[in-house]
C-alpha cells in the first residue's frame, strides 16, 4: 500500500520540466483552438460519515502534489497548464468569513449558496457584471448577501499565468422561497440563475464581450448550495500556496475531487482549467463537434427540461445553446450533464447514458440492462472517447471509465470509513493495516460513493437501480422497431440497384451511369470485386504518389477533397479488430423525441445494424406505414442547361425542400439522384447530403428526421465515412450493388461467384469492417458517435463550399469552389452522356492507384523514367549528367502532384555567392535519414545496405519497427560502431524486437506513434515473410503474420507519452527520443505537447509517405501533405517558446536536393528519405512489398528473389551525396551560407508562376510562404543538443552504491533495500540499462536484489533484465515490466494487510507489454491488457482485466481469478493457464485463434503446477497456496490456453509429450540462443 517514501525519494519527487500552457485561444494563423486536447490525473477523497475533515482537504492538494507528472507545466517552470478541486461545501468555513465580510450567521440560514466567480480585472467592468449578477438573481427571488474577495497570493505564478489572471470574489446568495421559482430545488435554481447571468452579460456586452475562443474574463466557477470549485491556471503543486482558503484550519470538507491537467495547448486560460461544476475529465472526446451539432439540433424538440424548471417559452432562447462555444469537450461533457442531473436524471443515469458501456456486443449482459441502454441510444449518441470521468453533486462522487478502459484508475476503502480514487496508487498515504477493500475502475463500470447512505455503492448495484425505473425492455417492444419489421416491398426489375436490370447485359448497360459517376476500370477490379467476393476492402502498398485533388487535372469527386483524421498521442486509436467487442455500427433513426422527457414515445425509432440499405430495403422505408411516419424524396439533380452556376442554385432548393419536408410532418427524407439522365447532372451527393444536414442543425430541425442517401455515386469505403460523418442516416449504394451483380454476370467474379444476396452481404460487410477501421483511426467506437462529427479536414476546398455544405470543418488553403466541383460534375457527366448523343462504350482507366499511359492517365511522383535515371545515376561512374535530368523531371512533376511544387524559390532577391563559401556536402548529409523501414518488411540485404550507407556519410539509419540482429550492434574491434548498426531504433507499437541490448545501443530512440501512409493503423507483416529468422528476431512464430496493435497500449495520452519518453530516457539517457507523427490539421499543438512531455525531437511526416501493406482508404485519404504539417508545427512551437528544445525532422515523398530546401525553409532541421532511399538501392515500384514477391529482392524474404538483389552501399551514398551537392548549389544560388541561414525563412518562397491548374486559381498558399519569422536558435546547436537530462533518480542512488558497482563490474551479487513511491517512475529502467549495455539481455550472471517497500510508479521495472531480482511489498501502477527481457520480479501486499490479497488489484493496467522475458509474480489482481504482446515473459497474476494475453505470440501466463471480455484475441503464440473457478472462462474467451483445453499432459502439468510453486515462494500467496494444497482437484479447474502454433508442444500435446519432445520452456530459450547468434 502507499507507504510514505524516504526523505531521498521525496527529494525525487518533482515533474520532468515541461513547456508551454494550456488554455483556449483564438484562431491565430495556424494556431486553432478547436485543436486544443489535454489529458490529466484525477483524483476523488470521501469521509463515508460524511463528517467534514481537515484531512480531506490536506490530502487532496497532497494527491494533486503527487499526480504532478501528469499534468503539464510552462516554459517558465512554475506556470501550469490547470489544476483544481471541487469540495464539498466547507461550510465551518464559510460561516466564519460570511460574519467576518458582511455580518451574516449562515449556520442560521443553512440553505444558502456560493458562487465562486472569475470577474474582470478592470475595475468598472467588474462593477457591472456585479450589478447584472444581483440583478438577475433579484429578479428570480434569490437574496444576495455579499461579495468576497477570494484571498490568493500568486507570487508563485509564472508570468503568462498572472498575465491573464483573474479578479476572483465569491457571492454568497438565498434561494427563492416562493414566486414562480420557489418550488424548485437550490440546485436548480442555481442552474437557472447562472445561466441568465451568462447571458445577460454576454447581452449587454456585445461586441466588447472577448470572443468564445478566447479566455473568458467573466466566468462563474461554480454556484450552489452543495459544492464549490477552487481551480485555476495553476500547477499541480500550486493551489495551496494560492488560495489562502485552503490554508485555513477550519477549512474542512468531506468530499474533494481534484484535477491536474497537462494539455497541448499553448493559450493561458483560467476558466479551461478543471475541474468544471460537476466533473473533471482526464481524457478526450473524439466525437465532440459531433455532440454539440446534436445537442443544437435538439434545441429545437427540447421542452421538457425548461418546462420542469418552469421557464417560460419566451424565457427558453436565452438559455441556449446548451454547449457553450468557449469551454472544452470537458467543459460542453459537463453543461450537459448538468442539464440532464438537473431534470430528474440521477448522475448515474446521466453517466451511463452519455457514456454507455459496451453492451451491443456482450452476450453476458442482463437483458433489463441491455434494453436501458438501447432505450437511451435512442434519445442520444455516446460522448465517445478515451476518458475516466469523476463527477459529484455533494451528494453523491464516483467516476466511470469509457467502454475500452483507455484511462486508469485504482480506490481504496479503508477501515476508518475513508475511499481514495486516483489516476494512481500511492498518491495518498493509506496505511495498509487500514486497507479494507482495494480495487480498481473498469471498462464501462461505475464506481460511485453515496455520502448520504455512507457506503460504496457496487457497479451492478447502482446500474439495477437505474435500469429498473422504468420498463425500458416493454417502451422497446412496443415502439422501436428494425427493417425486419415492416413488410417486404416490391422492386421494379428494371430499376439499376435491383441487381437484377442488367442480367442480360451485364457491366455494358450501365457504361453511361458508371462514367458520369467517376467509375473506372480500377474501381470495378480494385474496389467492388474484393469487396463483392471476399468482403475484404481493397489493399494497396508503396503509398500515394498521385497528386491532391486540388492539384489533379482530372475531374475530382468531392469525397476526394477529405482526409480522414485520425488518433496520435492524446488519445489512442482502437482496435477494430481484435478488440470489437467494443465497437458497433448499430444505429436508430428518424425523429428523435424530448431529450428532457422519459416515456414509451421516446423509444419509437428506427434501428439500423447498419448505415447501407438495399434497394428493397429503401423501398420499404417509402411505404413505411407507422404513426407518425412519412417519408419524402428530395430530388439531388439539376439541369445541365444550367450550366455550373446551377450547382449552388440545386444547394439552396434541397435545403430549403428538407425544411419543408419536415415541417411539413414527414420523418425521413431520402435525397435522391435517380433523375440523372442526358438533360439532368447529379449534385456531388456529399454536397447534398452536407448541405441538407447543415441547414436542418442551424434551423434545429435535424433530430425531427432521418436524412437518407439513394445514389449512384458512393462505392468506397472513405466515401461511406464521409457521407455518414457529414449526417447521413442511411446510404442506398444503387449502382455499386448493381455493378457488382453485373461483374458476376460478366464473369469478374470468379467461376462460382456469389449469389445478388450474398453480394449485397459481402459488400455491406467489407464497407461495414471498413468504416469501423477508419472510425477507429480516431478513437470512435460506436456509428451513432460518429455520424455527423464531421472527422475530417478538406484539403483545397473554398470557403463558399465549406460554409454552405461543411460549417466549422477545417480547409487552410480555400481552393475548389461550387463552381469549380459543378465544373468537374458536369465534365463526368458529359463522359457518360455526350452532348454528341454517342454511345459510351467502355470505362477509362485513369490510373488513380498504379502508373498507367494515356494523355488522361494521371500523373505519378514515382514514375518509371525517373526510376530509370536515378538508377543509372548512382550505379554510374559519372552519374551527375543523369542525376540532372532525373531532378529535371521530378522537378515537373512535383508542380503536377505536390504543394511544395506550387511554389519556387525567390531567386531575384538574393545575391548568389560563390560554390564555396557553402557549408560541405558533409555536414549537410548529417542531416539526412532513411525512412523507418523493418527488417522483414524488407530484405536484408536492403535494410543492412541502408545502414552501411548512412553510417558512412555520418546519416542515420532507422530499423523500423523490427528489431535489429544483436551482431550489427556488436562493436568494431577499435571500439567505433559496427558498421551496419542503425543510429535510430524504433519503438512501435508491436515492440517487436524492443528488448533492452537494443534500446542501449541507439543514438537516437523513435517512437512510432503513427505512419504517413497508413496513420491510426497498426503495422502488419505478411506471414509469408515472417522467415524463421524473423520470427526468432521478433520472438514470434514463423509464417505466422504478424500485426502490430493500432495503439501504442501504453500511449493512451498525453501523459502517457510523456510516460515513455521518460522510460526510454531511463534505459538510454545519452539517446535522444524522436516522435513520429503524421501531418494532420492540428499537428503544431500536438506537437507542443511531445515537447512538453520531454521529447528531443518530433518528426513530421507526409501521407505520401511508403507501406508494405495498407488499406486503400488509408494510402489514398488519410493524413495530410508535410509541407502543411510542418509549417504548422515549426510556427506554433516558435509562437510559444517551444522551438528551441526540439531538433525537427521531416519525411514523405523526398526526391531531391529541392525537397531538402523546401523543408528547411518551412522550417525542418533534418530530412528524410524513404522509398526514394530503396529505388537508389535497385527497387523497381512494383508495388507487390506485401506478397513477398518483389522481382529484385529488396522486400521478399525469399532466398531466390533476395539473390537478385542489386543494391550496394555506394549507390546509397551516390545518391546522399548528388542530392548535398544539388541543396549547396540551391544554397549559393540564394545567397546562404550554410543550412542554418536557410531553416525557417519565411522570405524565401514564393507561388509558382504560369501553372495552368483550373483548380489552383482561388488556392490561398499564404500561409505556405507568409509567416512569422520568429528567432530562434541556430538549427546546428538544436541538432548538436545532448538528450533532456532527467535529474537525479532512485536507480542513479543505487548505481552509485559500491557494492552494486562491484557486482555488475564482476557479475557478482549485491542486495539493497529501498522505500518507492508513485514519483519514482519506471523503477530499474536505468540499472537494467547499464547491465544490457555491459552484457546484452541475457549475458549477465551476477543478482542484484532490489528489495523495496511502498507503491511503485508507472513502468515499475520495465526493461528489466537477467540477474535483477527485485521484491516490492506494496502494489504498483500502470505498465509493471512492460519490455521486460529478464530478472525475477515479485509484488506481493504487506503481511499485515487485512484484505484478500487475489481480490484486490495490486497492478495497474497493461502490464508485461512488449516482454521478452522473465518472470513476474503478483499476489493480487492485475488491470486491462495485461500482456498484451508479450512473446517470452512468464507471469503469475490472481486476477485480469480485458484483453489478457492480446496479441501475445510467446512466452507463459498463469491467471488464478477471473478474468474480463476477449481473453487471447489475436494470440499467435505462448500458452495460457486460466483458474476457472465460476464457469463462465470459456464465455471469456475470443476463439478466433486460440483454442481451449483442459491441462491434458503431464508436462502441462509440471510447468503449471511449478510456476505455482515459484509464485509462492516469491509471493507468499494464499490463493496459490490453496490450491496447491488440494492440486487434484484445483487442477481440474484450470484451462489451458492454445494457440496453433502451440499445439504440438509437449506441454498442450500428449502425443509430443509421449515421444519426449523438449518442453516449452526449453523451445523458447532455443529461441533467444538463436537470435544472439
Amino acid at each position: 500500500v502507499a507507504t510514505r517514501a524516504s526523505d531521498a525519494a521525496g527529494a525525487r519527487r518533482r515533474a520532468v520540466p515541461r513547456m508551454g500552457h494550456s488554455g483556449g485561444g483564438k484562431p491565430k494563423g495556424l494556431y486553432d483552438p478547436a485543436f486544443d486536447t489535454d489529458s490529466c490525473g484525477v483524483g476523488i477523497l470521501g469521509e463515508l460519515s460524511k463528517t467534514p475533515t481537515r484531512q480531506c482537504v490536506t490530502d487532496g492538494m497532497e494527491m494533486l502534489k503527487r499526480m504532478q507528472h501528469r499534468g503539464g507545466c510552462g516554459c517558465e517552470e512554475n506556470s501550469g497548464d490547470g489544476a483544481g478541486m471541487i469540495l464539498a461545501m466547507p461550510r465551518k468555513f464559510m460561516a466564519k468569513v460570511a460574519r467576518r465580510a458582511f455580518g451574516v450567521d449562515l449556520e442560521a440560514t443553512p440553505n444558502y449558496a456560493v458562487g465562486m466567480f472569475f470577474l474582470p480585472t478592470n475595475r468598472e467592468e467588474r462593477e457591472r457584471c456585479r450589478a447584472d449578477v444581483e440583478e438577475t438573481a433579484r429578479q428570480l427571488g434569490c437574496t444576495v448577501l455579499g461579495w468576497r474577495r477570494v484571498p490568493t497570493f500568486n507570487f508563485s505564478l509564472g508570468e503568462s499565468a498572472r498575465s491573464v489572471e483573474p479578479y476572483i470574489e465569491q457571492l454568497f446568495l438565498l434561494p427563492a422561497s416562493d414566486g414562480a421559482h420557489g418550488q424548485l430545488s437550490t440546485e436548480q435554481q442555481m442552474f437557472m440563475l447562472r445561466k441568465a447571468v451568462v447571458a445577460r452579460v454576454n447581452t449587454r456586452r456585445g461586441d466588447d464581450a472577448p470572443p468564445p475562443e478566447e479566455p473568458q474574463d467573466f466566468y462563474v466557477v461554480s454556484l450552489s448550495s452543495e459544492t464549490i470549485t477552487y481551480k485555476g491556471q495553476l500547477r499541480a503543486d500550486q493551489i495551496r500556496s494560492y488560495y489562502l482558503d485552503v490554508q485555513d484550519e477550519d477549512f474542512m470538507t468531506y468530499m474533494c475531487v481534484v484535477h491536474s491537467r497537462f494539455s497541448t495547448n499553448t493559450v493561458p486560460s483560467w476558466d479551461r482549467a478543471q475541474p468544471f461544476r460537476q466533473m473533471c475529465h482526464n481524457g478526450e472526446i473524439n466525437t465532440l463537434r459531433g455532440n454539440v451539432n446534436w445537442m443544437r439540433a435538439r434545441e429545437g424538440v427540447m421542452k421538457q427540461p425548461w418546462a420542469s424548471l418552469g421557464v417560460s417559452p419566451e424565457e427558453t432562447e436565452a438559455l441556449f445553446p446548451i454547449c457553450d462555444p468557449s469551454t472544452s469537450d470537458s467543459g460542453n461533457f459537463d453543461n450537459v450533464m448538468e442539464l440532464l442531473s438537473l431534470t430528474g436524471r440521477s448522475l448515474p443515469e446521466v453517466m451511463m447514458m452519455m457514456i454507455p458501456e459496451a453492451w451491443q456486443n456482450d452476450p453476458a449482459m442482463e437483458e433489463e440492462r441491455r434494453d436501458f441502454y438501447r432505450y437511451s441510444s435512442a434519445l442520444m449518441e455516446p460522448w465517445d472517447g478515451p476518458a475516466l470521468v469523476a463527477f459529484t453533486d455533494g451528494h453523491l462522487a464516483g467516476a466511470t471509465l469509457d467502454r475500452n478502459g483507455l484511462r486508469p484508475g485504482r480506490f481504496y476503502v479503508t477501515h476508518s470509513g475513508r475511499v481514495v480514487m486516483g489516476s494512481e496508487v500511492g498518491v495518498v498515504d493509506v496505511p495498509s493495516s487500514d486497507v479494507a477493500r482495494k480495487g480498481r475502475l473498469q471498462p464501462g463500470n461505475l464506481f460511485l460513493i453515496d455520502f448520504d447512505e455512507g457506503r460504496l455503492v457496487d457497479d451492478a448495484e447502482v446500474k439495477t437501480r437505474v435500469v429498473s425505473q422504468r420498463p425500458y425492455g416493454k417502451w422497446l417492444k412496443n415502439h422501436m422497431f428494425a427493417l425486419d419489421d415492416l413488410p417486404r416491398a416490391s422492386v421494379n426489375n428494371t430499376k439499376v440497384g435491383s441487381m437484377t436490370a442488367t442480367k442480360s447485359e451485364g457491366v455494358s448497360a450501365l457504361l453511361p451511369h458508371l462514367r458520369a459517376s467517376g467509375y473506372t476500370n480500377e474501381t470495378l477490379d480494385t474496389f467492388l470485386k474484393p469487396m463483392a467476393c471476399t468482403s475484404i476492402e481493397a489493399l494497396g502498398s508503396m503509398g500515394n504518389d498521385a497528386p491532391l485533388a486540388l492539384i489533379s487535372e482530372r475531374p475530382k469527386l468531392a469525397f476526394d477533397y477529405f482526409k480522414q483524421r485520425f488518433a496520435q498521442v492524446t488519445n489512442p486509436p482502437i482496435d477494430p479488430i481484435r478488440e470489437a467487442i467494443v465497437t458497433s455500427l448499430r444505429c436508430p433513426i428518424g425523429p428523435e423525441g424530448d431529450l428532457g422527457d422519459a416515456s414509451a414515445e421516446q423509444a419509437g425509432r428506427l434501428e439500423l445494424e447498419h448505415p447501407f440499405v438495399t434497394l428493397e430495403e429503401l423501398e420499404r422505408l417509402h411505404s413505411i406505414d407507422r404513426p407518425g411516419w412519412g417519408t419524402t424524396e428530395v430530388d439531388i439533380t439539376w439541369p445541365v442547361v444550367e450550366g455550373a452556376s446551377g450547382l449552388a442554385r440545386a444547394l439552396v432548393r434541397i435545403a430549403n425542400e428538407c425544411s419543408e419536408a419536415v415541417d411539413g410532418g414527414k420523418t425521413l427524407i431520402v435525397l435522391t439522384d435517380r433523375a440523372v439522365g442526358a438533360e439532368r447532372c447529379a449534385v456531388p451527393s456529399l454536397l447534398a447530403v452536407g448541405a441538407a444536414h447543415a441547414h436542418l442543425v442551424a434551423n434545429r430541425l435535424r433530430t425531427r428526421v432521418g436524412l437518407v442517401l439513394e445514389s449512384a455515386e458512393p462505392r468506397e469505403v472513405h466515401q461511406f465515412c464521409t457521407l455518414v460523418g457529414f449526417g447521413a442516416d442511411a446510404i442506398c449504394p444503387y449502382l455499386a450493388l448493381e455493378t457488382s451483380a453485373a461483374l458476376a454476370v460478366d464473369g469478374r467474379l470468379g467461376a462460382d461467384p456469389p449469389t445478388d444476396a450474398q453480394i449485397a452481404q459481402n459488400y455491406f460487410a467489407a464497407a461495414g469492417a471498413g468504416m469501423l477501421k477508419v472510425m477507429s483511426k480516431m478513437g470512435i467506437s460506436t456509428l451513432a458517435s460518429y455520424k455527423g462529427a464531421q472527422i475530417f479536414e478538406a484539403v483545397g476546398l473554398a470557403s463558399d463550399v465549406i460554409d454552405s455544405c461543411f460549417p466549422s470543418t477545417v480547409s487552410r488553403l480555400e481552393g475548389a469552389t461550387l463552381e469549380t466541383l459543378a465544373t468537374d460534375a458536369m465534365r463526368l457527366h458529359a463522359m457518360g452522356f455526350p452532348s454528341t448523343g454517342a454511345p459510351v462504350t467502355s470505362l477509362a482507366t485513369f490510373g488513380d492507384l498504379h502508373m498507367r499511359s494515356g494523355p488522361d492517365a494521371e500523373v505519378h511522383l514515382n514514375d518509371p523514367a525517373s526510376v530509370a535515371l536515378l538508377q543509372e545515376a548512382v550505379r554510374s561512374e559519372d552519374g551527375q549528367k543523369a542525376f540532372k535530368e532525373y531532378s529535371r523531371i521530378i522537378d515537373k512533376l512535383n508542380s503536377a502532384v505536390t504543394l511544395r511544387g506550387l511554389l519556387r524559390f525567390r531567386k531575384e532577391a538574393a545575391k548568389a555567392i560563390p560554390l564555396g563559401q557553402v557549408e560541405p556536402a558533409v555536414n549537410i548529409m548529417k542531416r539526412f535519414c532513411t525512412g523507418a523501414m523493418s527488417y522483414g518488411s524488407i530484405s536484408l540485404e536492403a535494410h543492412s545496405t541502408l545502414a552501411e550507407a548512412m553510417n558512412s556519410i555520418g546519416g542515420k539509419s532507422n530499423t523500423g519497427e523490427g528489431g535489429e540482429n544483436p551482431k550489427r550492434l556488436k562493436p568494431q574491434p577499435d571500439g567505433s560502431h559496427n558498421k551496419q548498426r542503425s543510429a535510430i531504433k524504433q519503438v512501435a507499437s508491436g515492440r517487436f524486437g524492443v528488448t533492452s541490448h537494443y534500446l542501449t545501443n541507439a543514438d537516437q530512440l523513435q517512437i512510432k506513434m503513427a505512419q504517413g501512409a497508413k496513420p491510426g493503423e497498426g503495422g502488419q507483416l505478411p506471414g509469408k515473410k515472417v522467415s524463421p529468422y524473423i520470427a526468432n528476431l521478433r520472438r514470434s512464430k514463423p509464417g505466422v503474420p504478424l500485426i502490430s496493435p493500432p495503439p501504442h497500449h501504453d500511449i493512451y495520452s498525453i501523459e502517457d507519452l510523456a510516460q515513455l519518453i521518460y522510460d526510454l530516457h531511463m534505459i538510454n539517457k545519452s539517446a535522444k527520443v524522436s516522435v513520429k507523427l503524421v501531418a494532420e490539421a492540428g499537428i503544431g499543438t500536438v506537437a507542443s505537447g511531445v515537447a512538453k512531455a520531454g521529447a528531443d525531437i518530433i518528426q513530421v511526416s507526409g501521407h505520401d509517405g511508403g507501406t508494405g501493406a495498407s488499406p486503400v482508404s488509408s494510402i489514398k485519404h488519410c493524413g495530410g501533405p508535410w509541407e502543411m504539417g510542418l509549417i504548422e508545427t515549426h510556427q506554433i512551437l516558435l509562437a510559444n517558446g517551444l522551438r528551441d528544445r526540439v531538433t525537427v525532422r521531416v519525411d514523405g515523398g523526398f526526391k531531391g536536393g529541392r525537397d531538402v530546401l523546401m523543408g528547411a525553409a518551412m522550417g525542418a532541421d533534418e530530412y528524410g528519405f524513404g522509398t526514394i532511399a530503396m529505388i537508389a538501392t535497385g527497387c523497381i515500384m512494383a508495388r507487390i512489398c506485401h506478397t513477398n514477391n518483389c522481382p529484385v529482392g529488396v522486400a521478399s524474404q525469399r532466398e531466390e528473389l533476395r539473390a537478385r538483389f542489386p543494391g550496394t552501399p555506394d549507390d546509397v551514398v551516390n545518391y546522399f551525396e548528388f542530392v548535398a551537392k544539388e541543396v549547396r548549389a540551391g544554397l549559393a544560388e540564394l545567397g546562404m551560407r550554410s543550412m542554418d541561414e536557410l531553416i525557417g525563412s519565411s522570405d524565401v518562397l514564393v507561388p509558382r508562376e504560369g501553372l495552368s491548374l483550373a483548380k489552383t486559381t482561388g488556392l490561398d498558399v499564404a500561409f505556405l510562404t507568409q509567416y512569422n519569422n520568429e528567432k530562434h536558435s541556430a538549427s546546428s546547436s538544436r541538432v548538436a543538443a545532448t538528450a533532456h537530462d532527467l535529474g537525479s533518480v532512485l536507480d542513479d542512488e543505487i548505481l552509485a552504491e559500491e557494492a552494486v558497482q562491484r557486482a555488475i563490474a564482476d557479475e557478482g551479487d549485491a542486495t539493497v533495500v529501498k522505500d518507492v513511491c508513485n514519483l519514482d517512475r519506471c523503477f530499474g529502467g536505468r540499472i537494467a540499462g547499464q547491465i544490457a549495455k555491459d552484457y546484452g539481455d541475457n549475458g549477465f550472471r551476477g543478482t542484484i536484489d532490489l528489495q523495496l517497500t511502498g507503491a511503485g510508479g508507472q513502468s515499475f521495472c520495465a526493461w528489466a533484465v537477467d540477474g535483477m531480482k527485485v521484491t516490492l511489498v506494496g502494489e504498483a501502477n500502470d505498465y509493471v515490466c512492460k519490455g521486460m527481457g529478464g530478472g525475477n520480479i515479485a509484488i506481493r501486499p504487506a503481511p499485515t494487510a487485512p484484505f484478500v490479497a487475489s481480490e484486490a488489484a495490486i497492478l495497474g493496467n497493461t502490464a508485461l507489454y512488449g516482454a521478452t522475458g522473465g518472470k513476474l509474480f503478483a499476489a493480487g489482481r492485475a488491470g486491462e491488457r495485461f500482456a498484451v504482446r508479450n512473446s517470452l515473459g512468464v507471469a503469475v497474476v490472481e486476477g485480469t482485466g480485458d484483453h489478457c494475453c492480446e496479441y501475445m505470440t510467446g512466452g507463459t501466463v498463469v491467471t488464478l481469478g477471473g478474468v474480463g471480455r476477449n481473453v487471447g484475441a489475436g494470440m499467435t503464440g505462448g500458452l495460457g493457464y486460466f483458474l476457472d473457478e465460476n464457469g463462465n472462462f470459456m464465455d471469456r474467451v475470443n476463439g478466433e485463434i486460440v483454442q481451449c483445453q483442459r491441462v491434458v499432459t503431464a508436462a502441462g502439468e509440471a510447468h503449471l503446477k511449478g510456476l505455482l510453486e515459484e509464485h509462492v515462494e516469491r509471493t507468499g500467496s494464499i490463493k496459490a497456496t490453496e490450491l496447491l494444497a488440494d492440486w487434484s482437484n484445483s487442477l481440474a479447474k484450470f484451462w489451458q490456453l492454445v494457440p496453433p502454433s502451440e499445439a504440438s508442444t509437449p506441454e498442450a500435446s500428449l502425443e509430443n509429450c509421449e515421444q519426449g519432445a523438449s518442453s516449452l520452456a526449453e523451445v523458447e530459450g532455443d529461441k533467444v540462443e538463436a537470435v544472439a547468434a
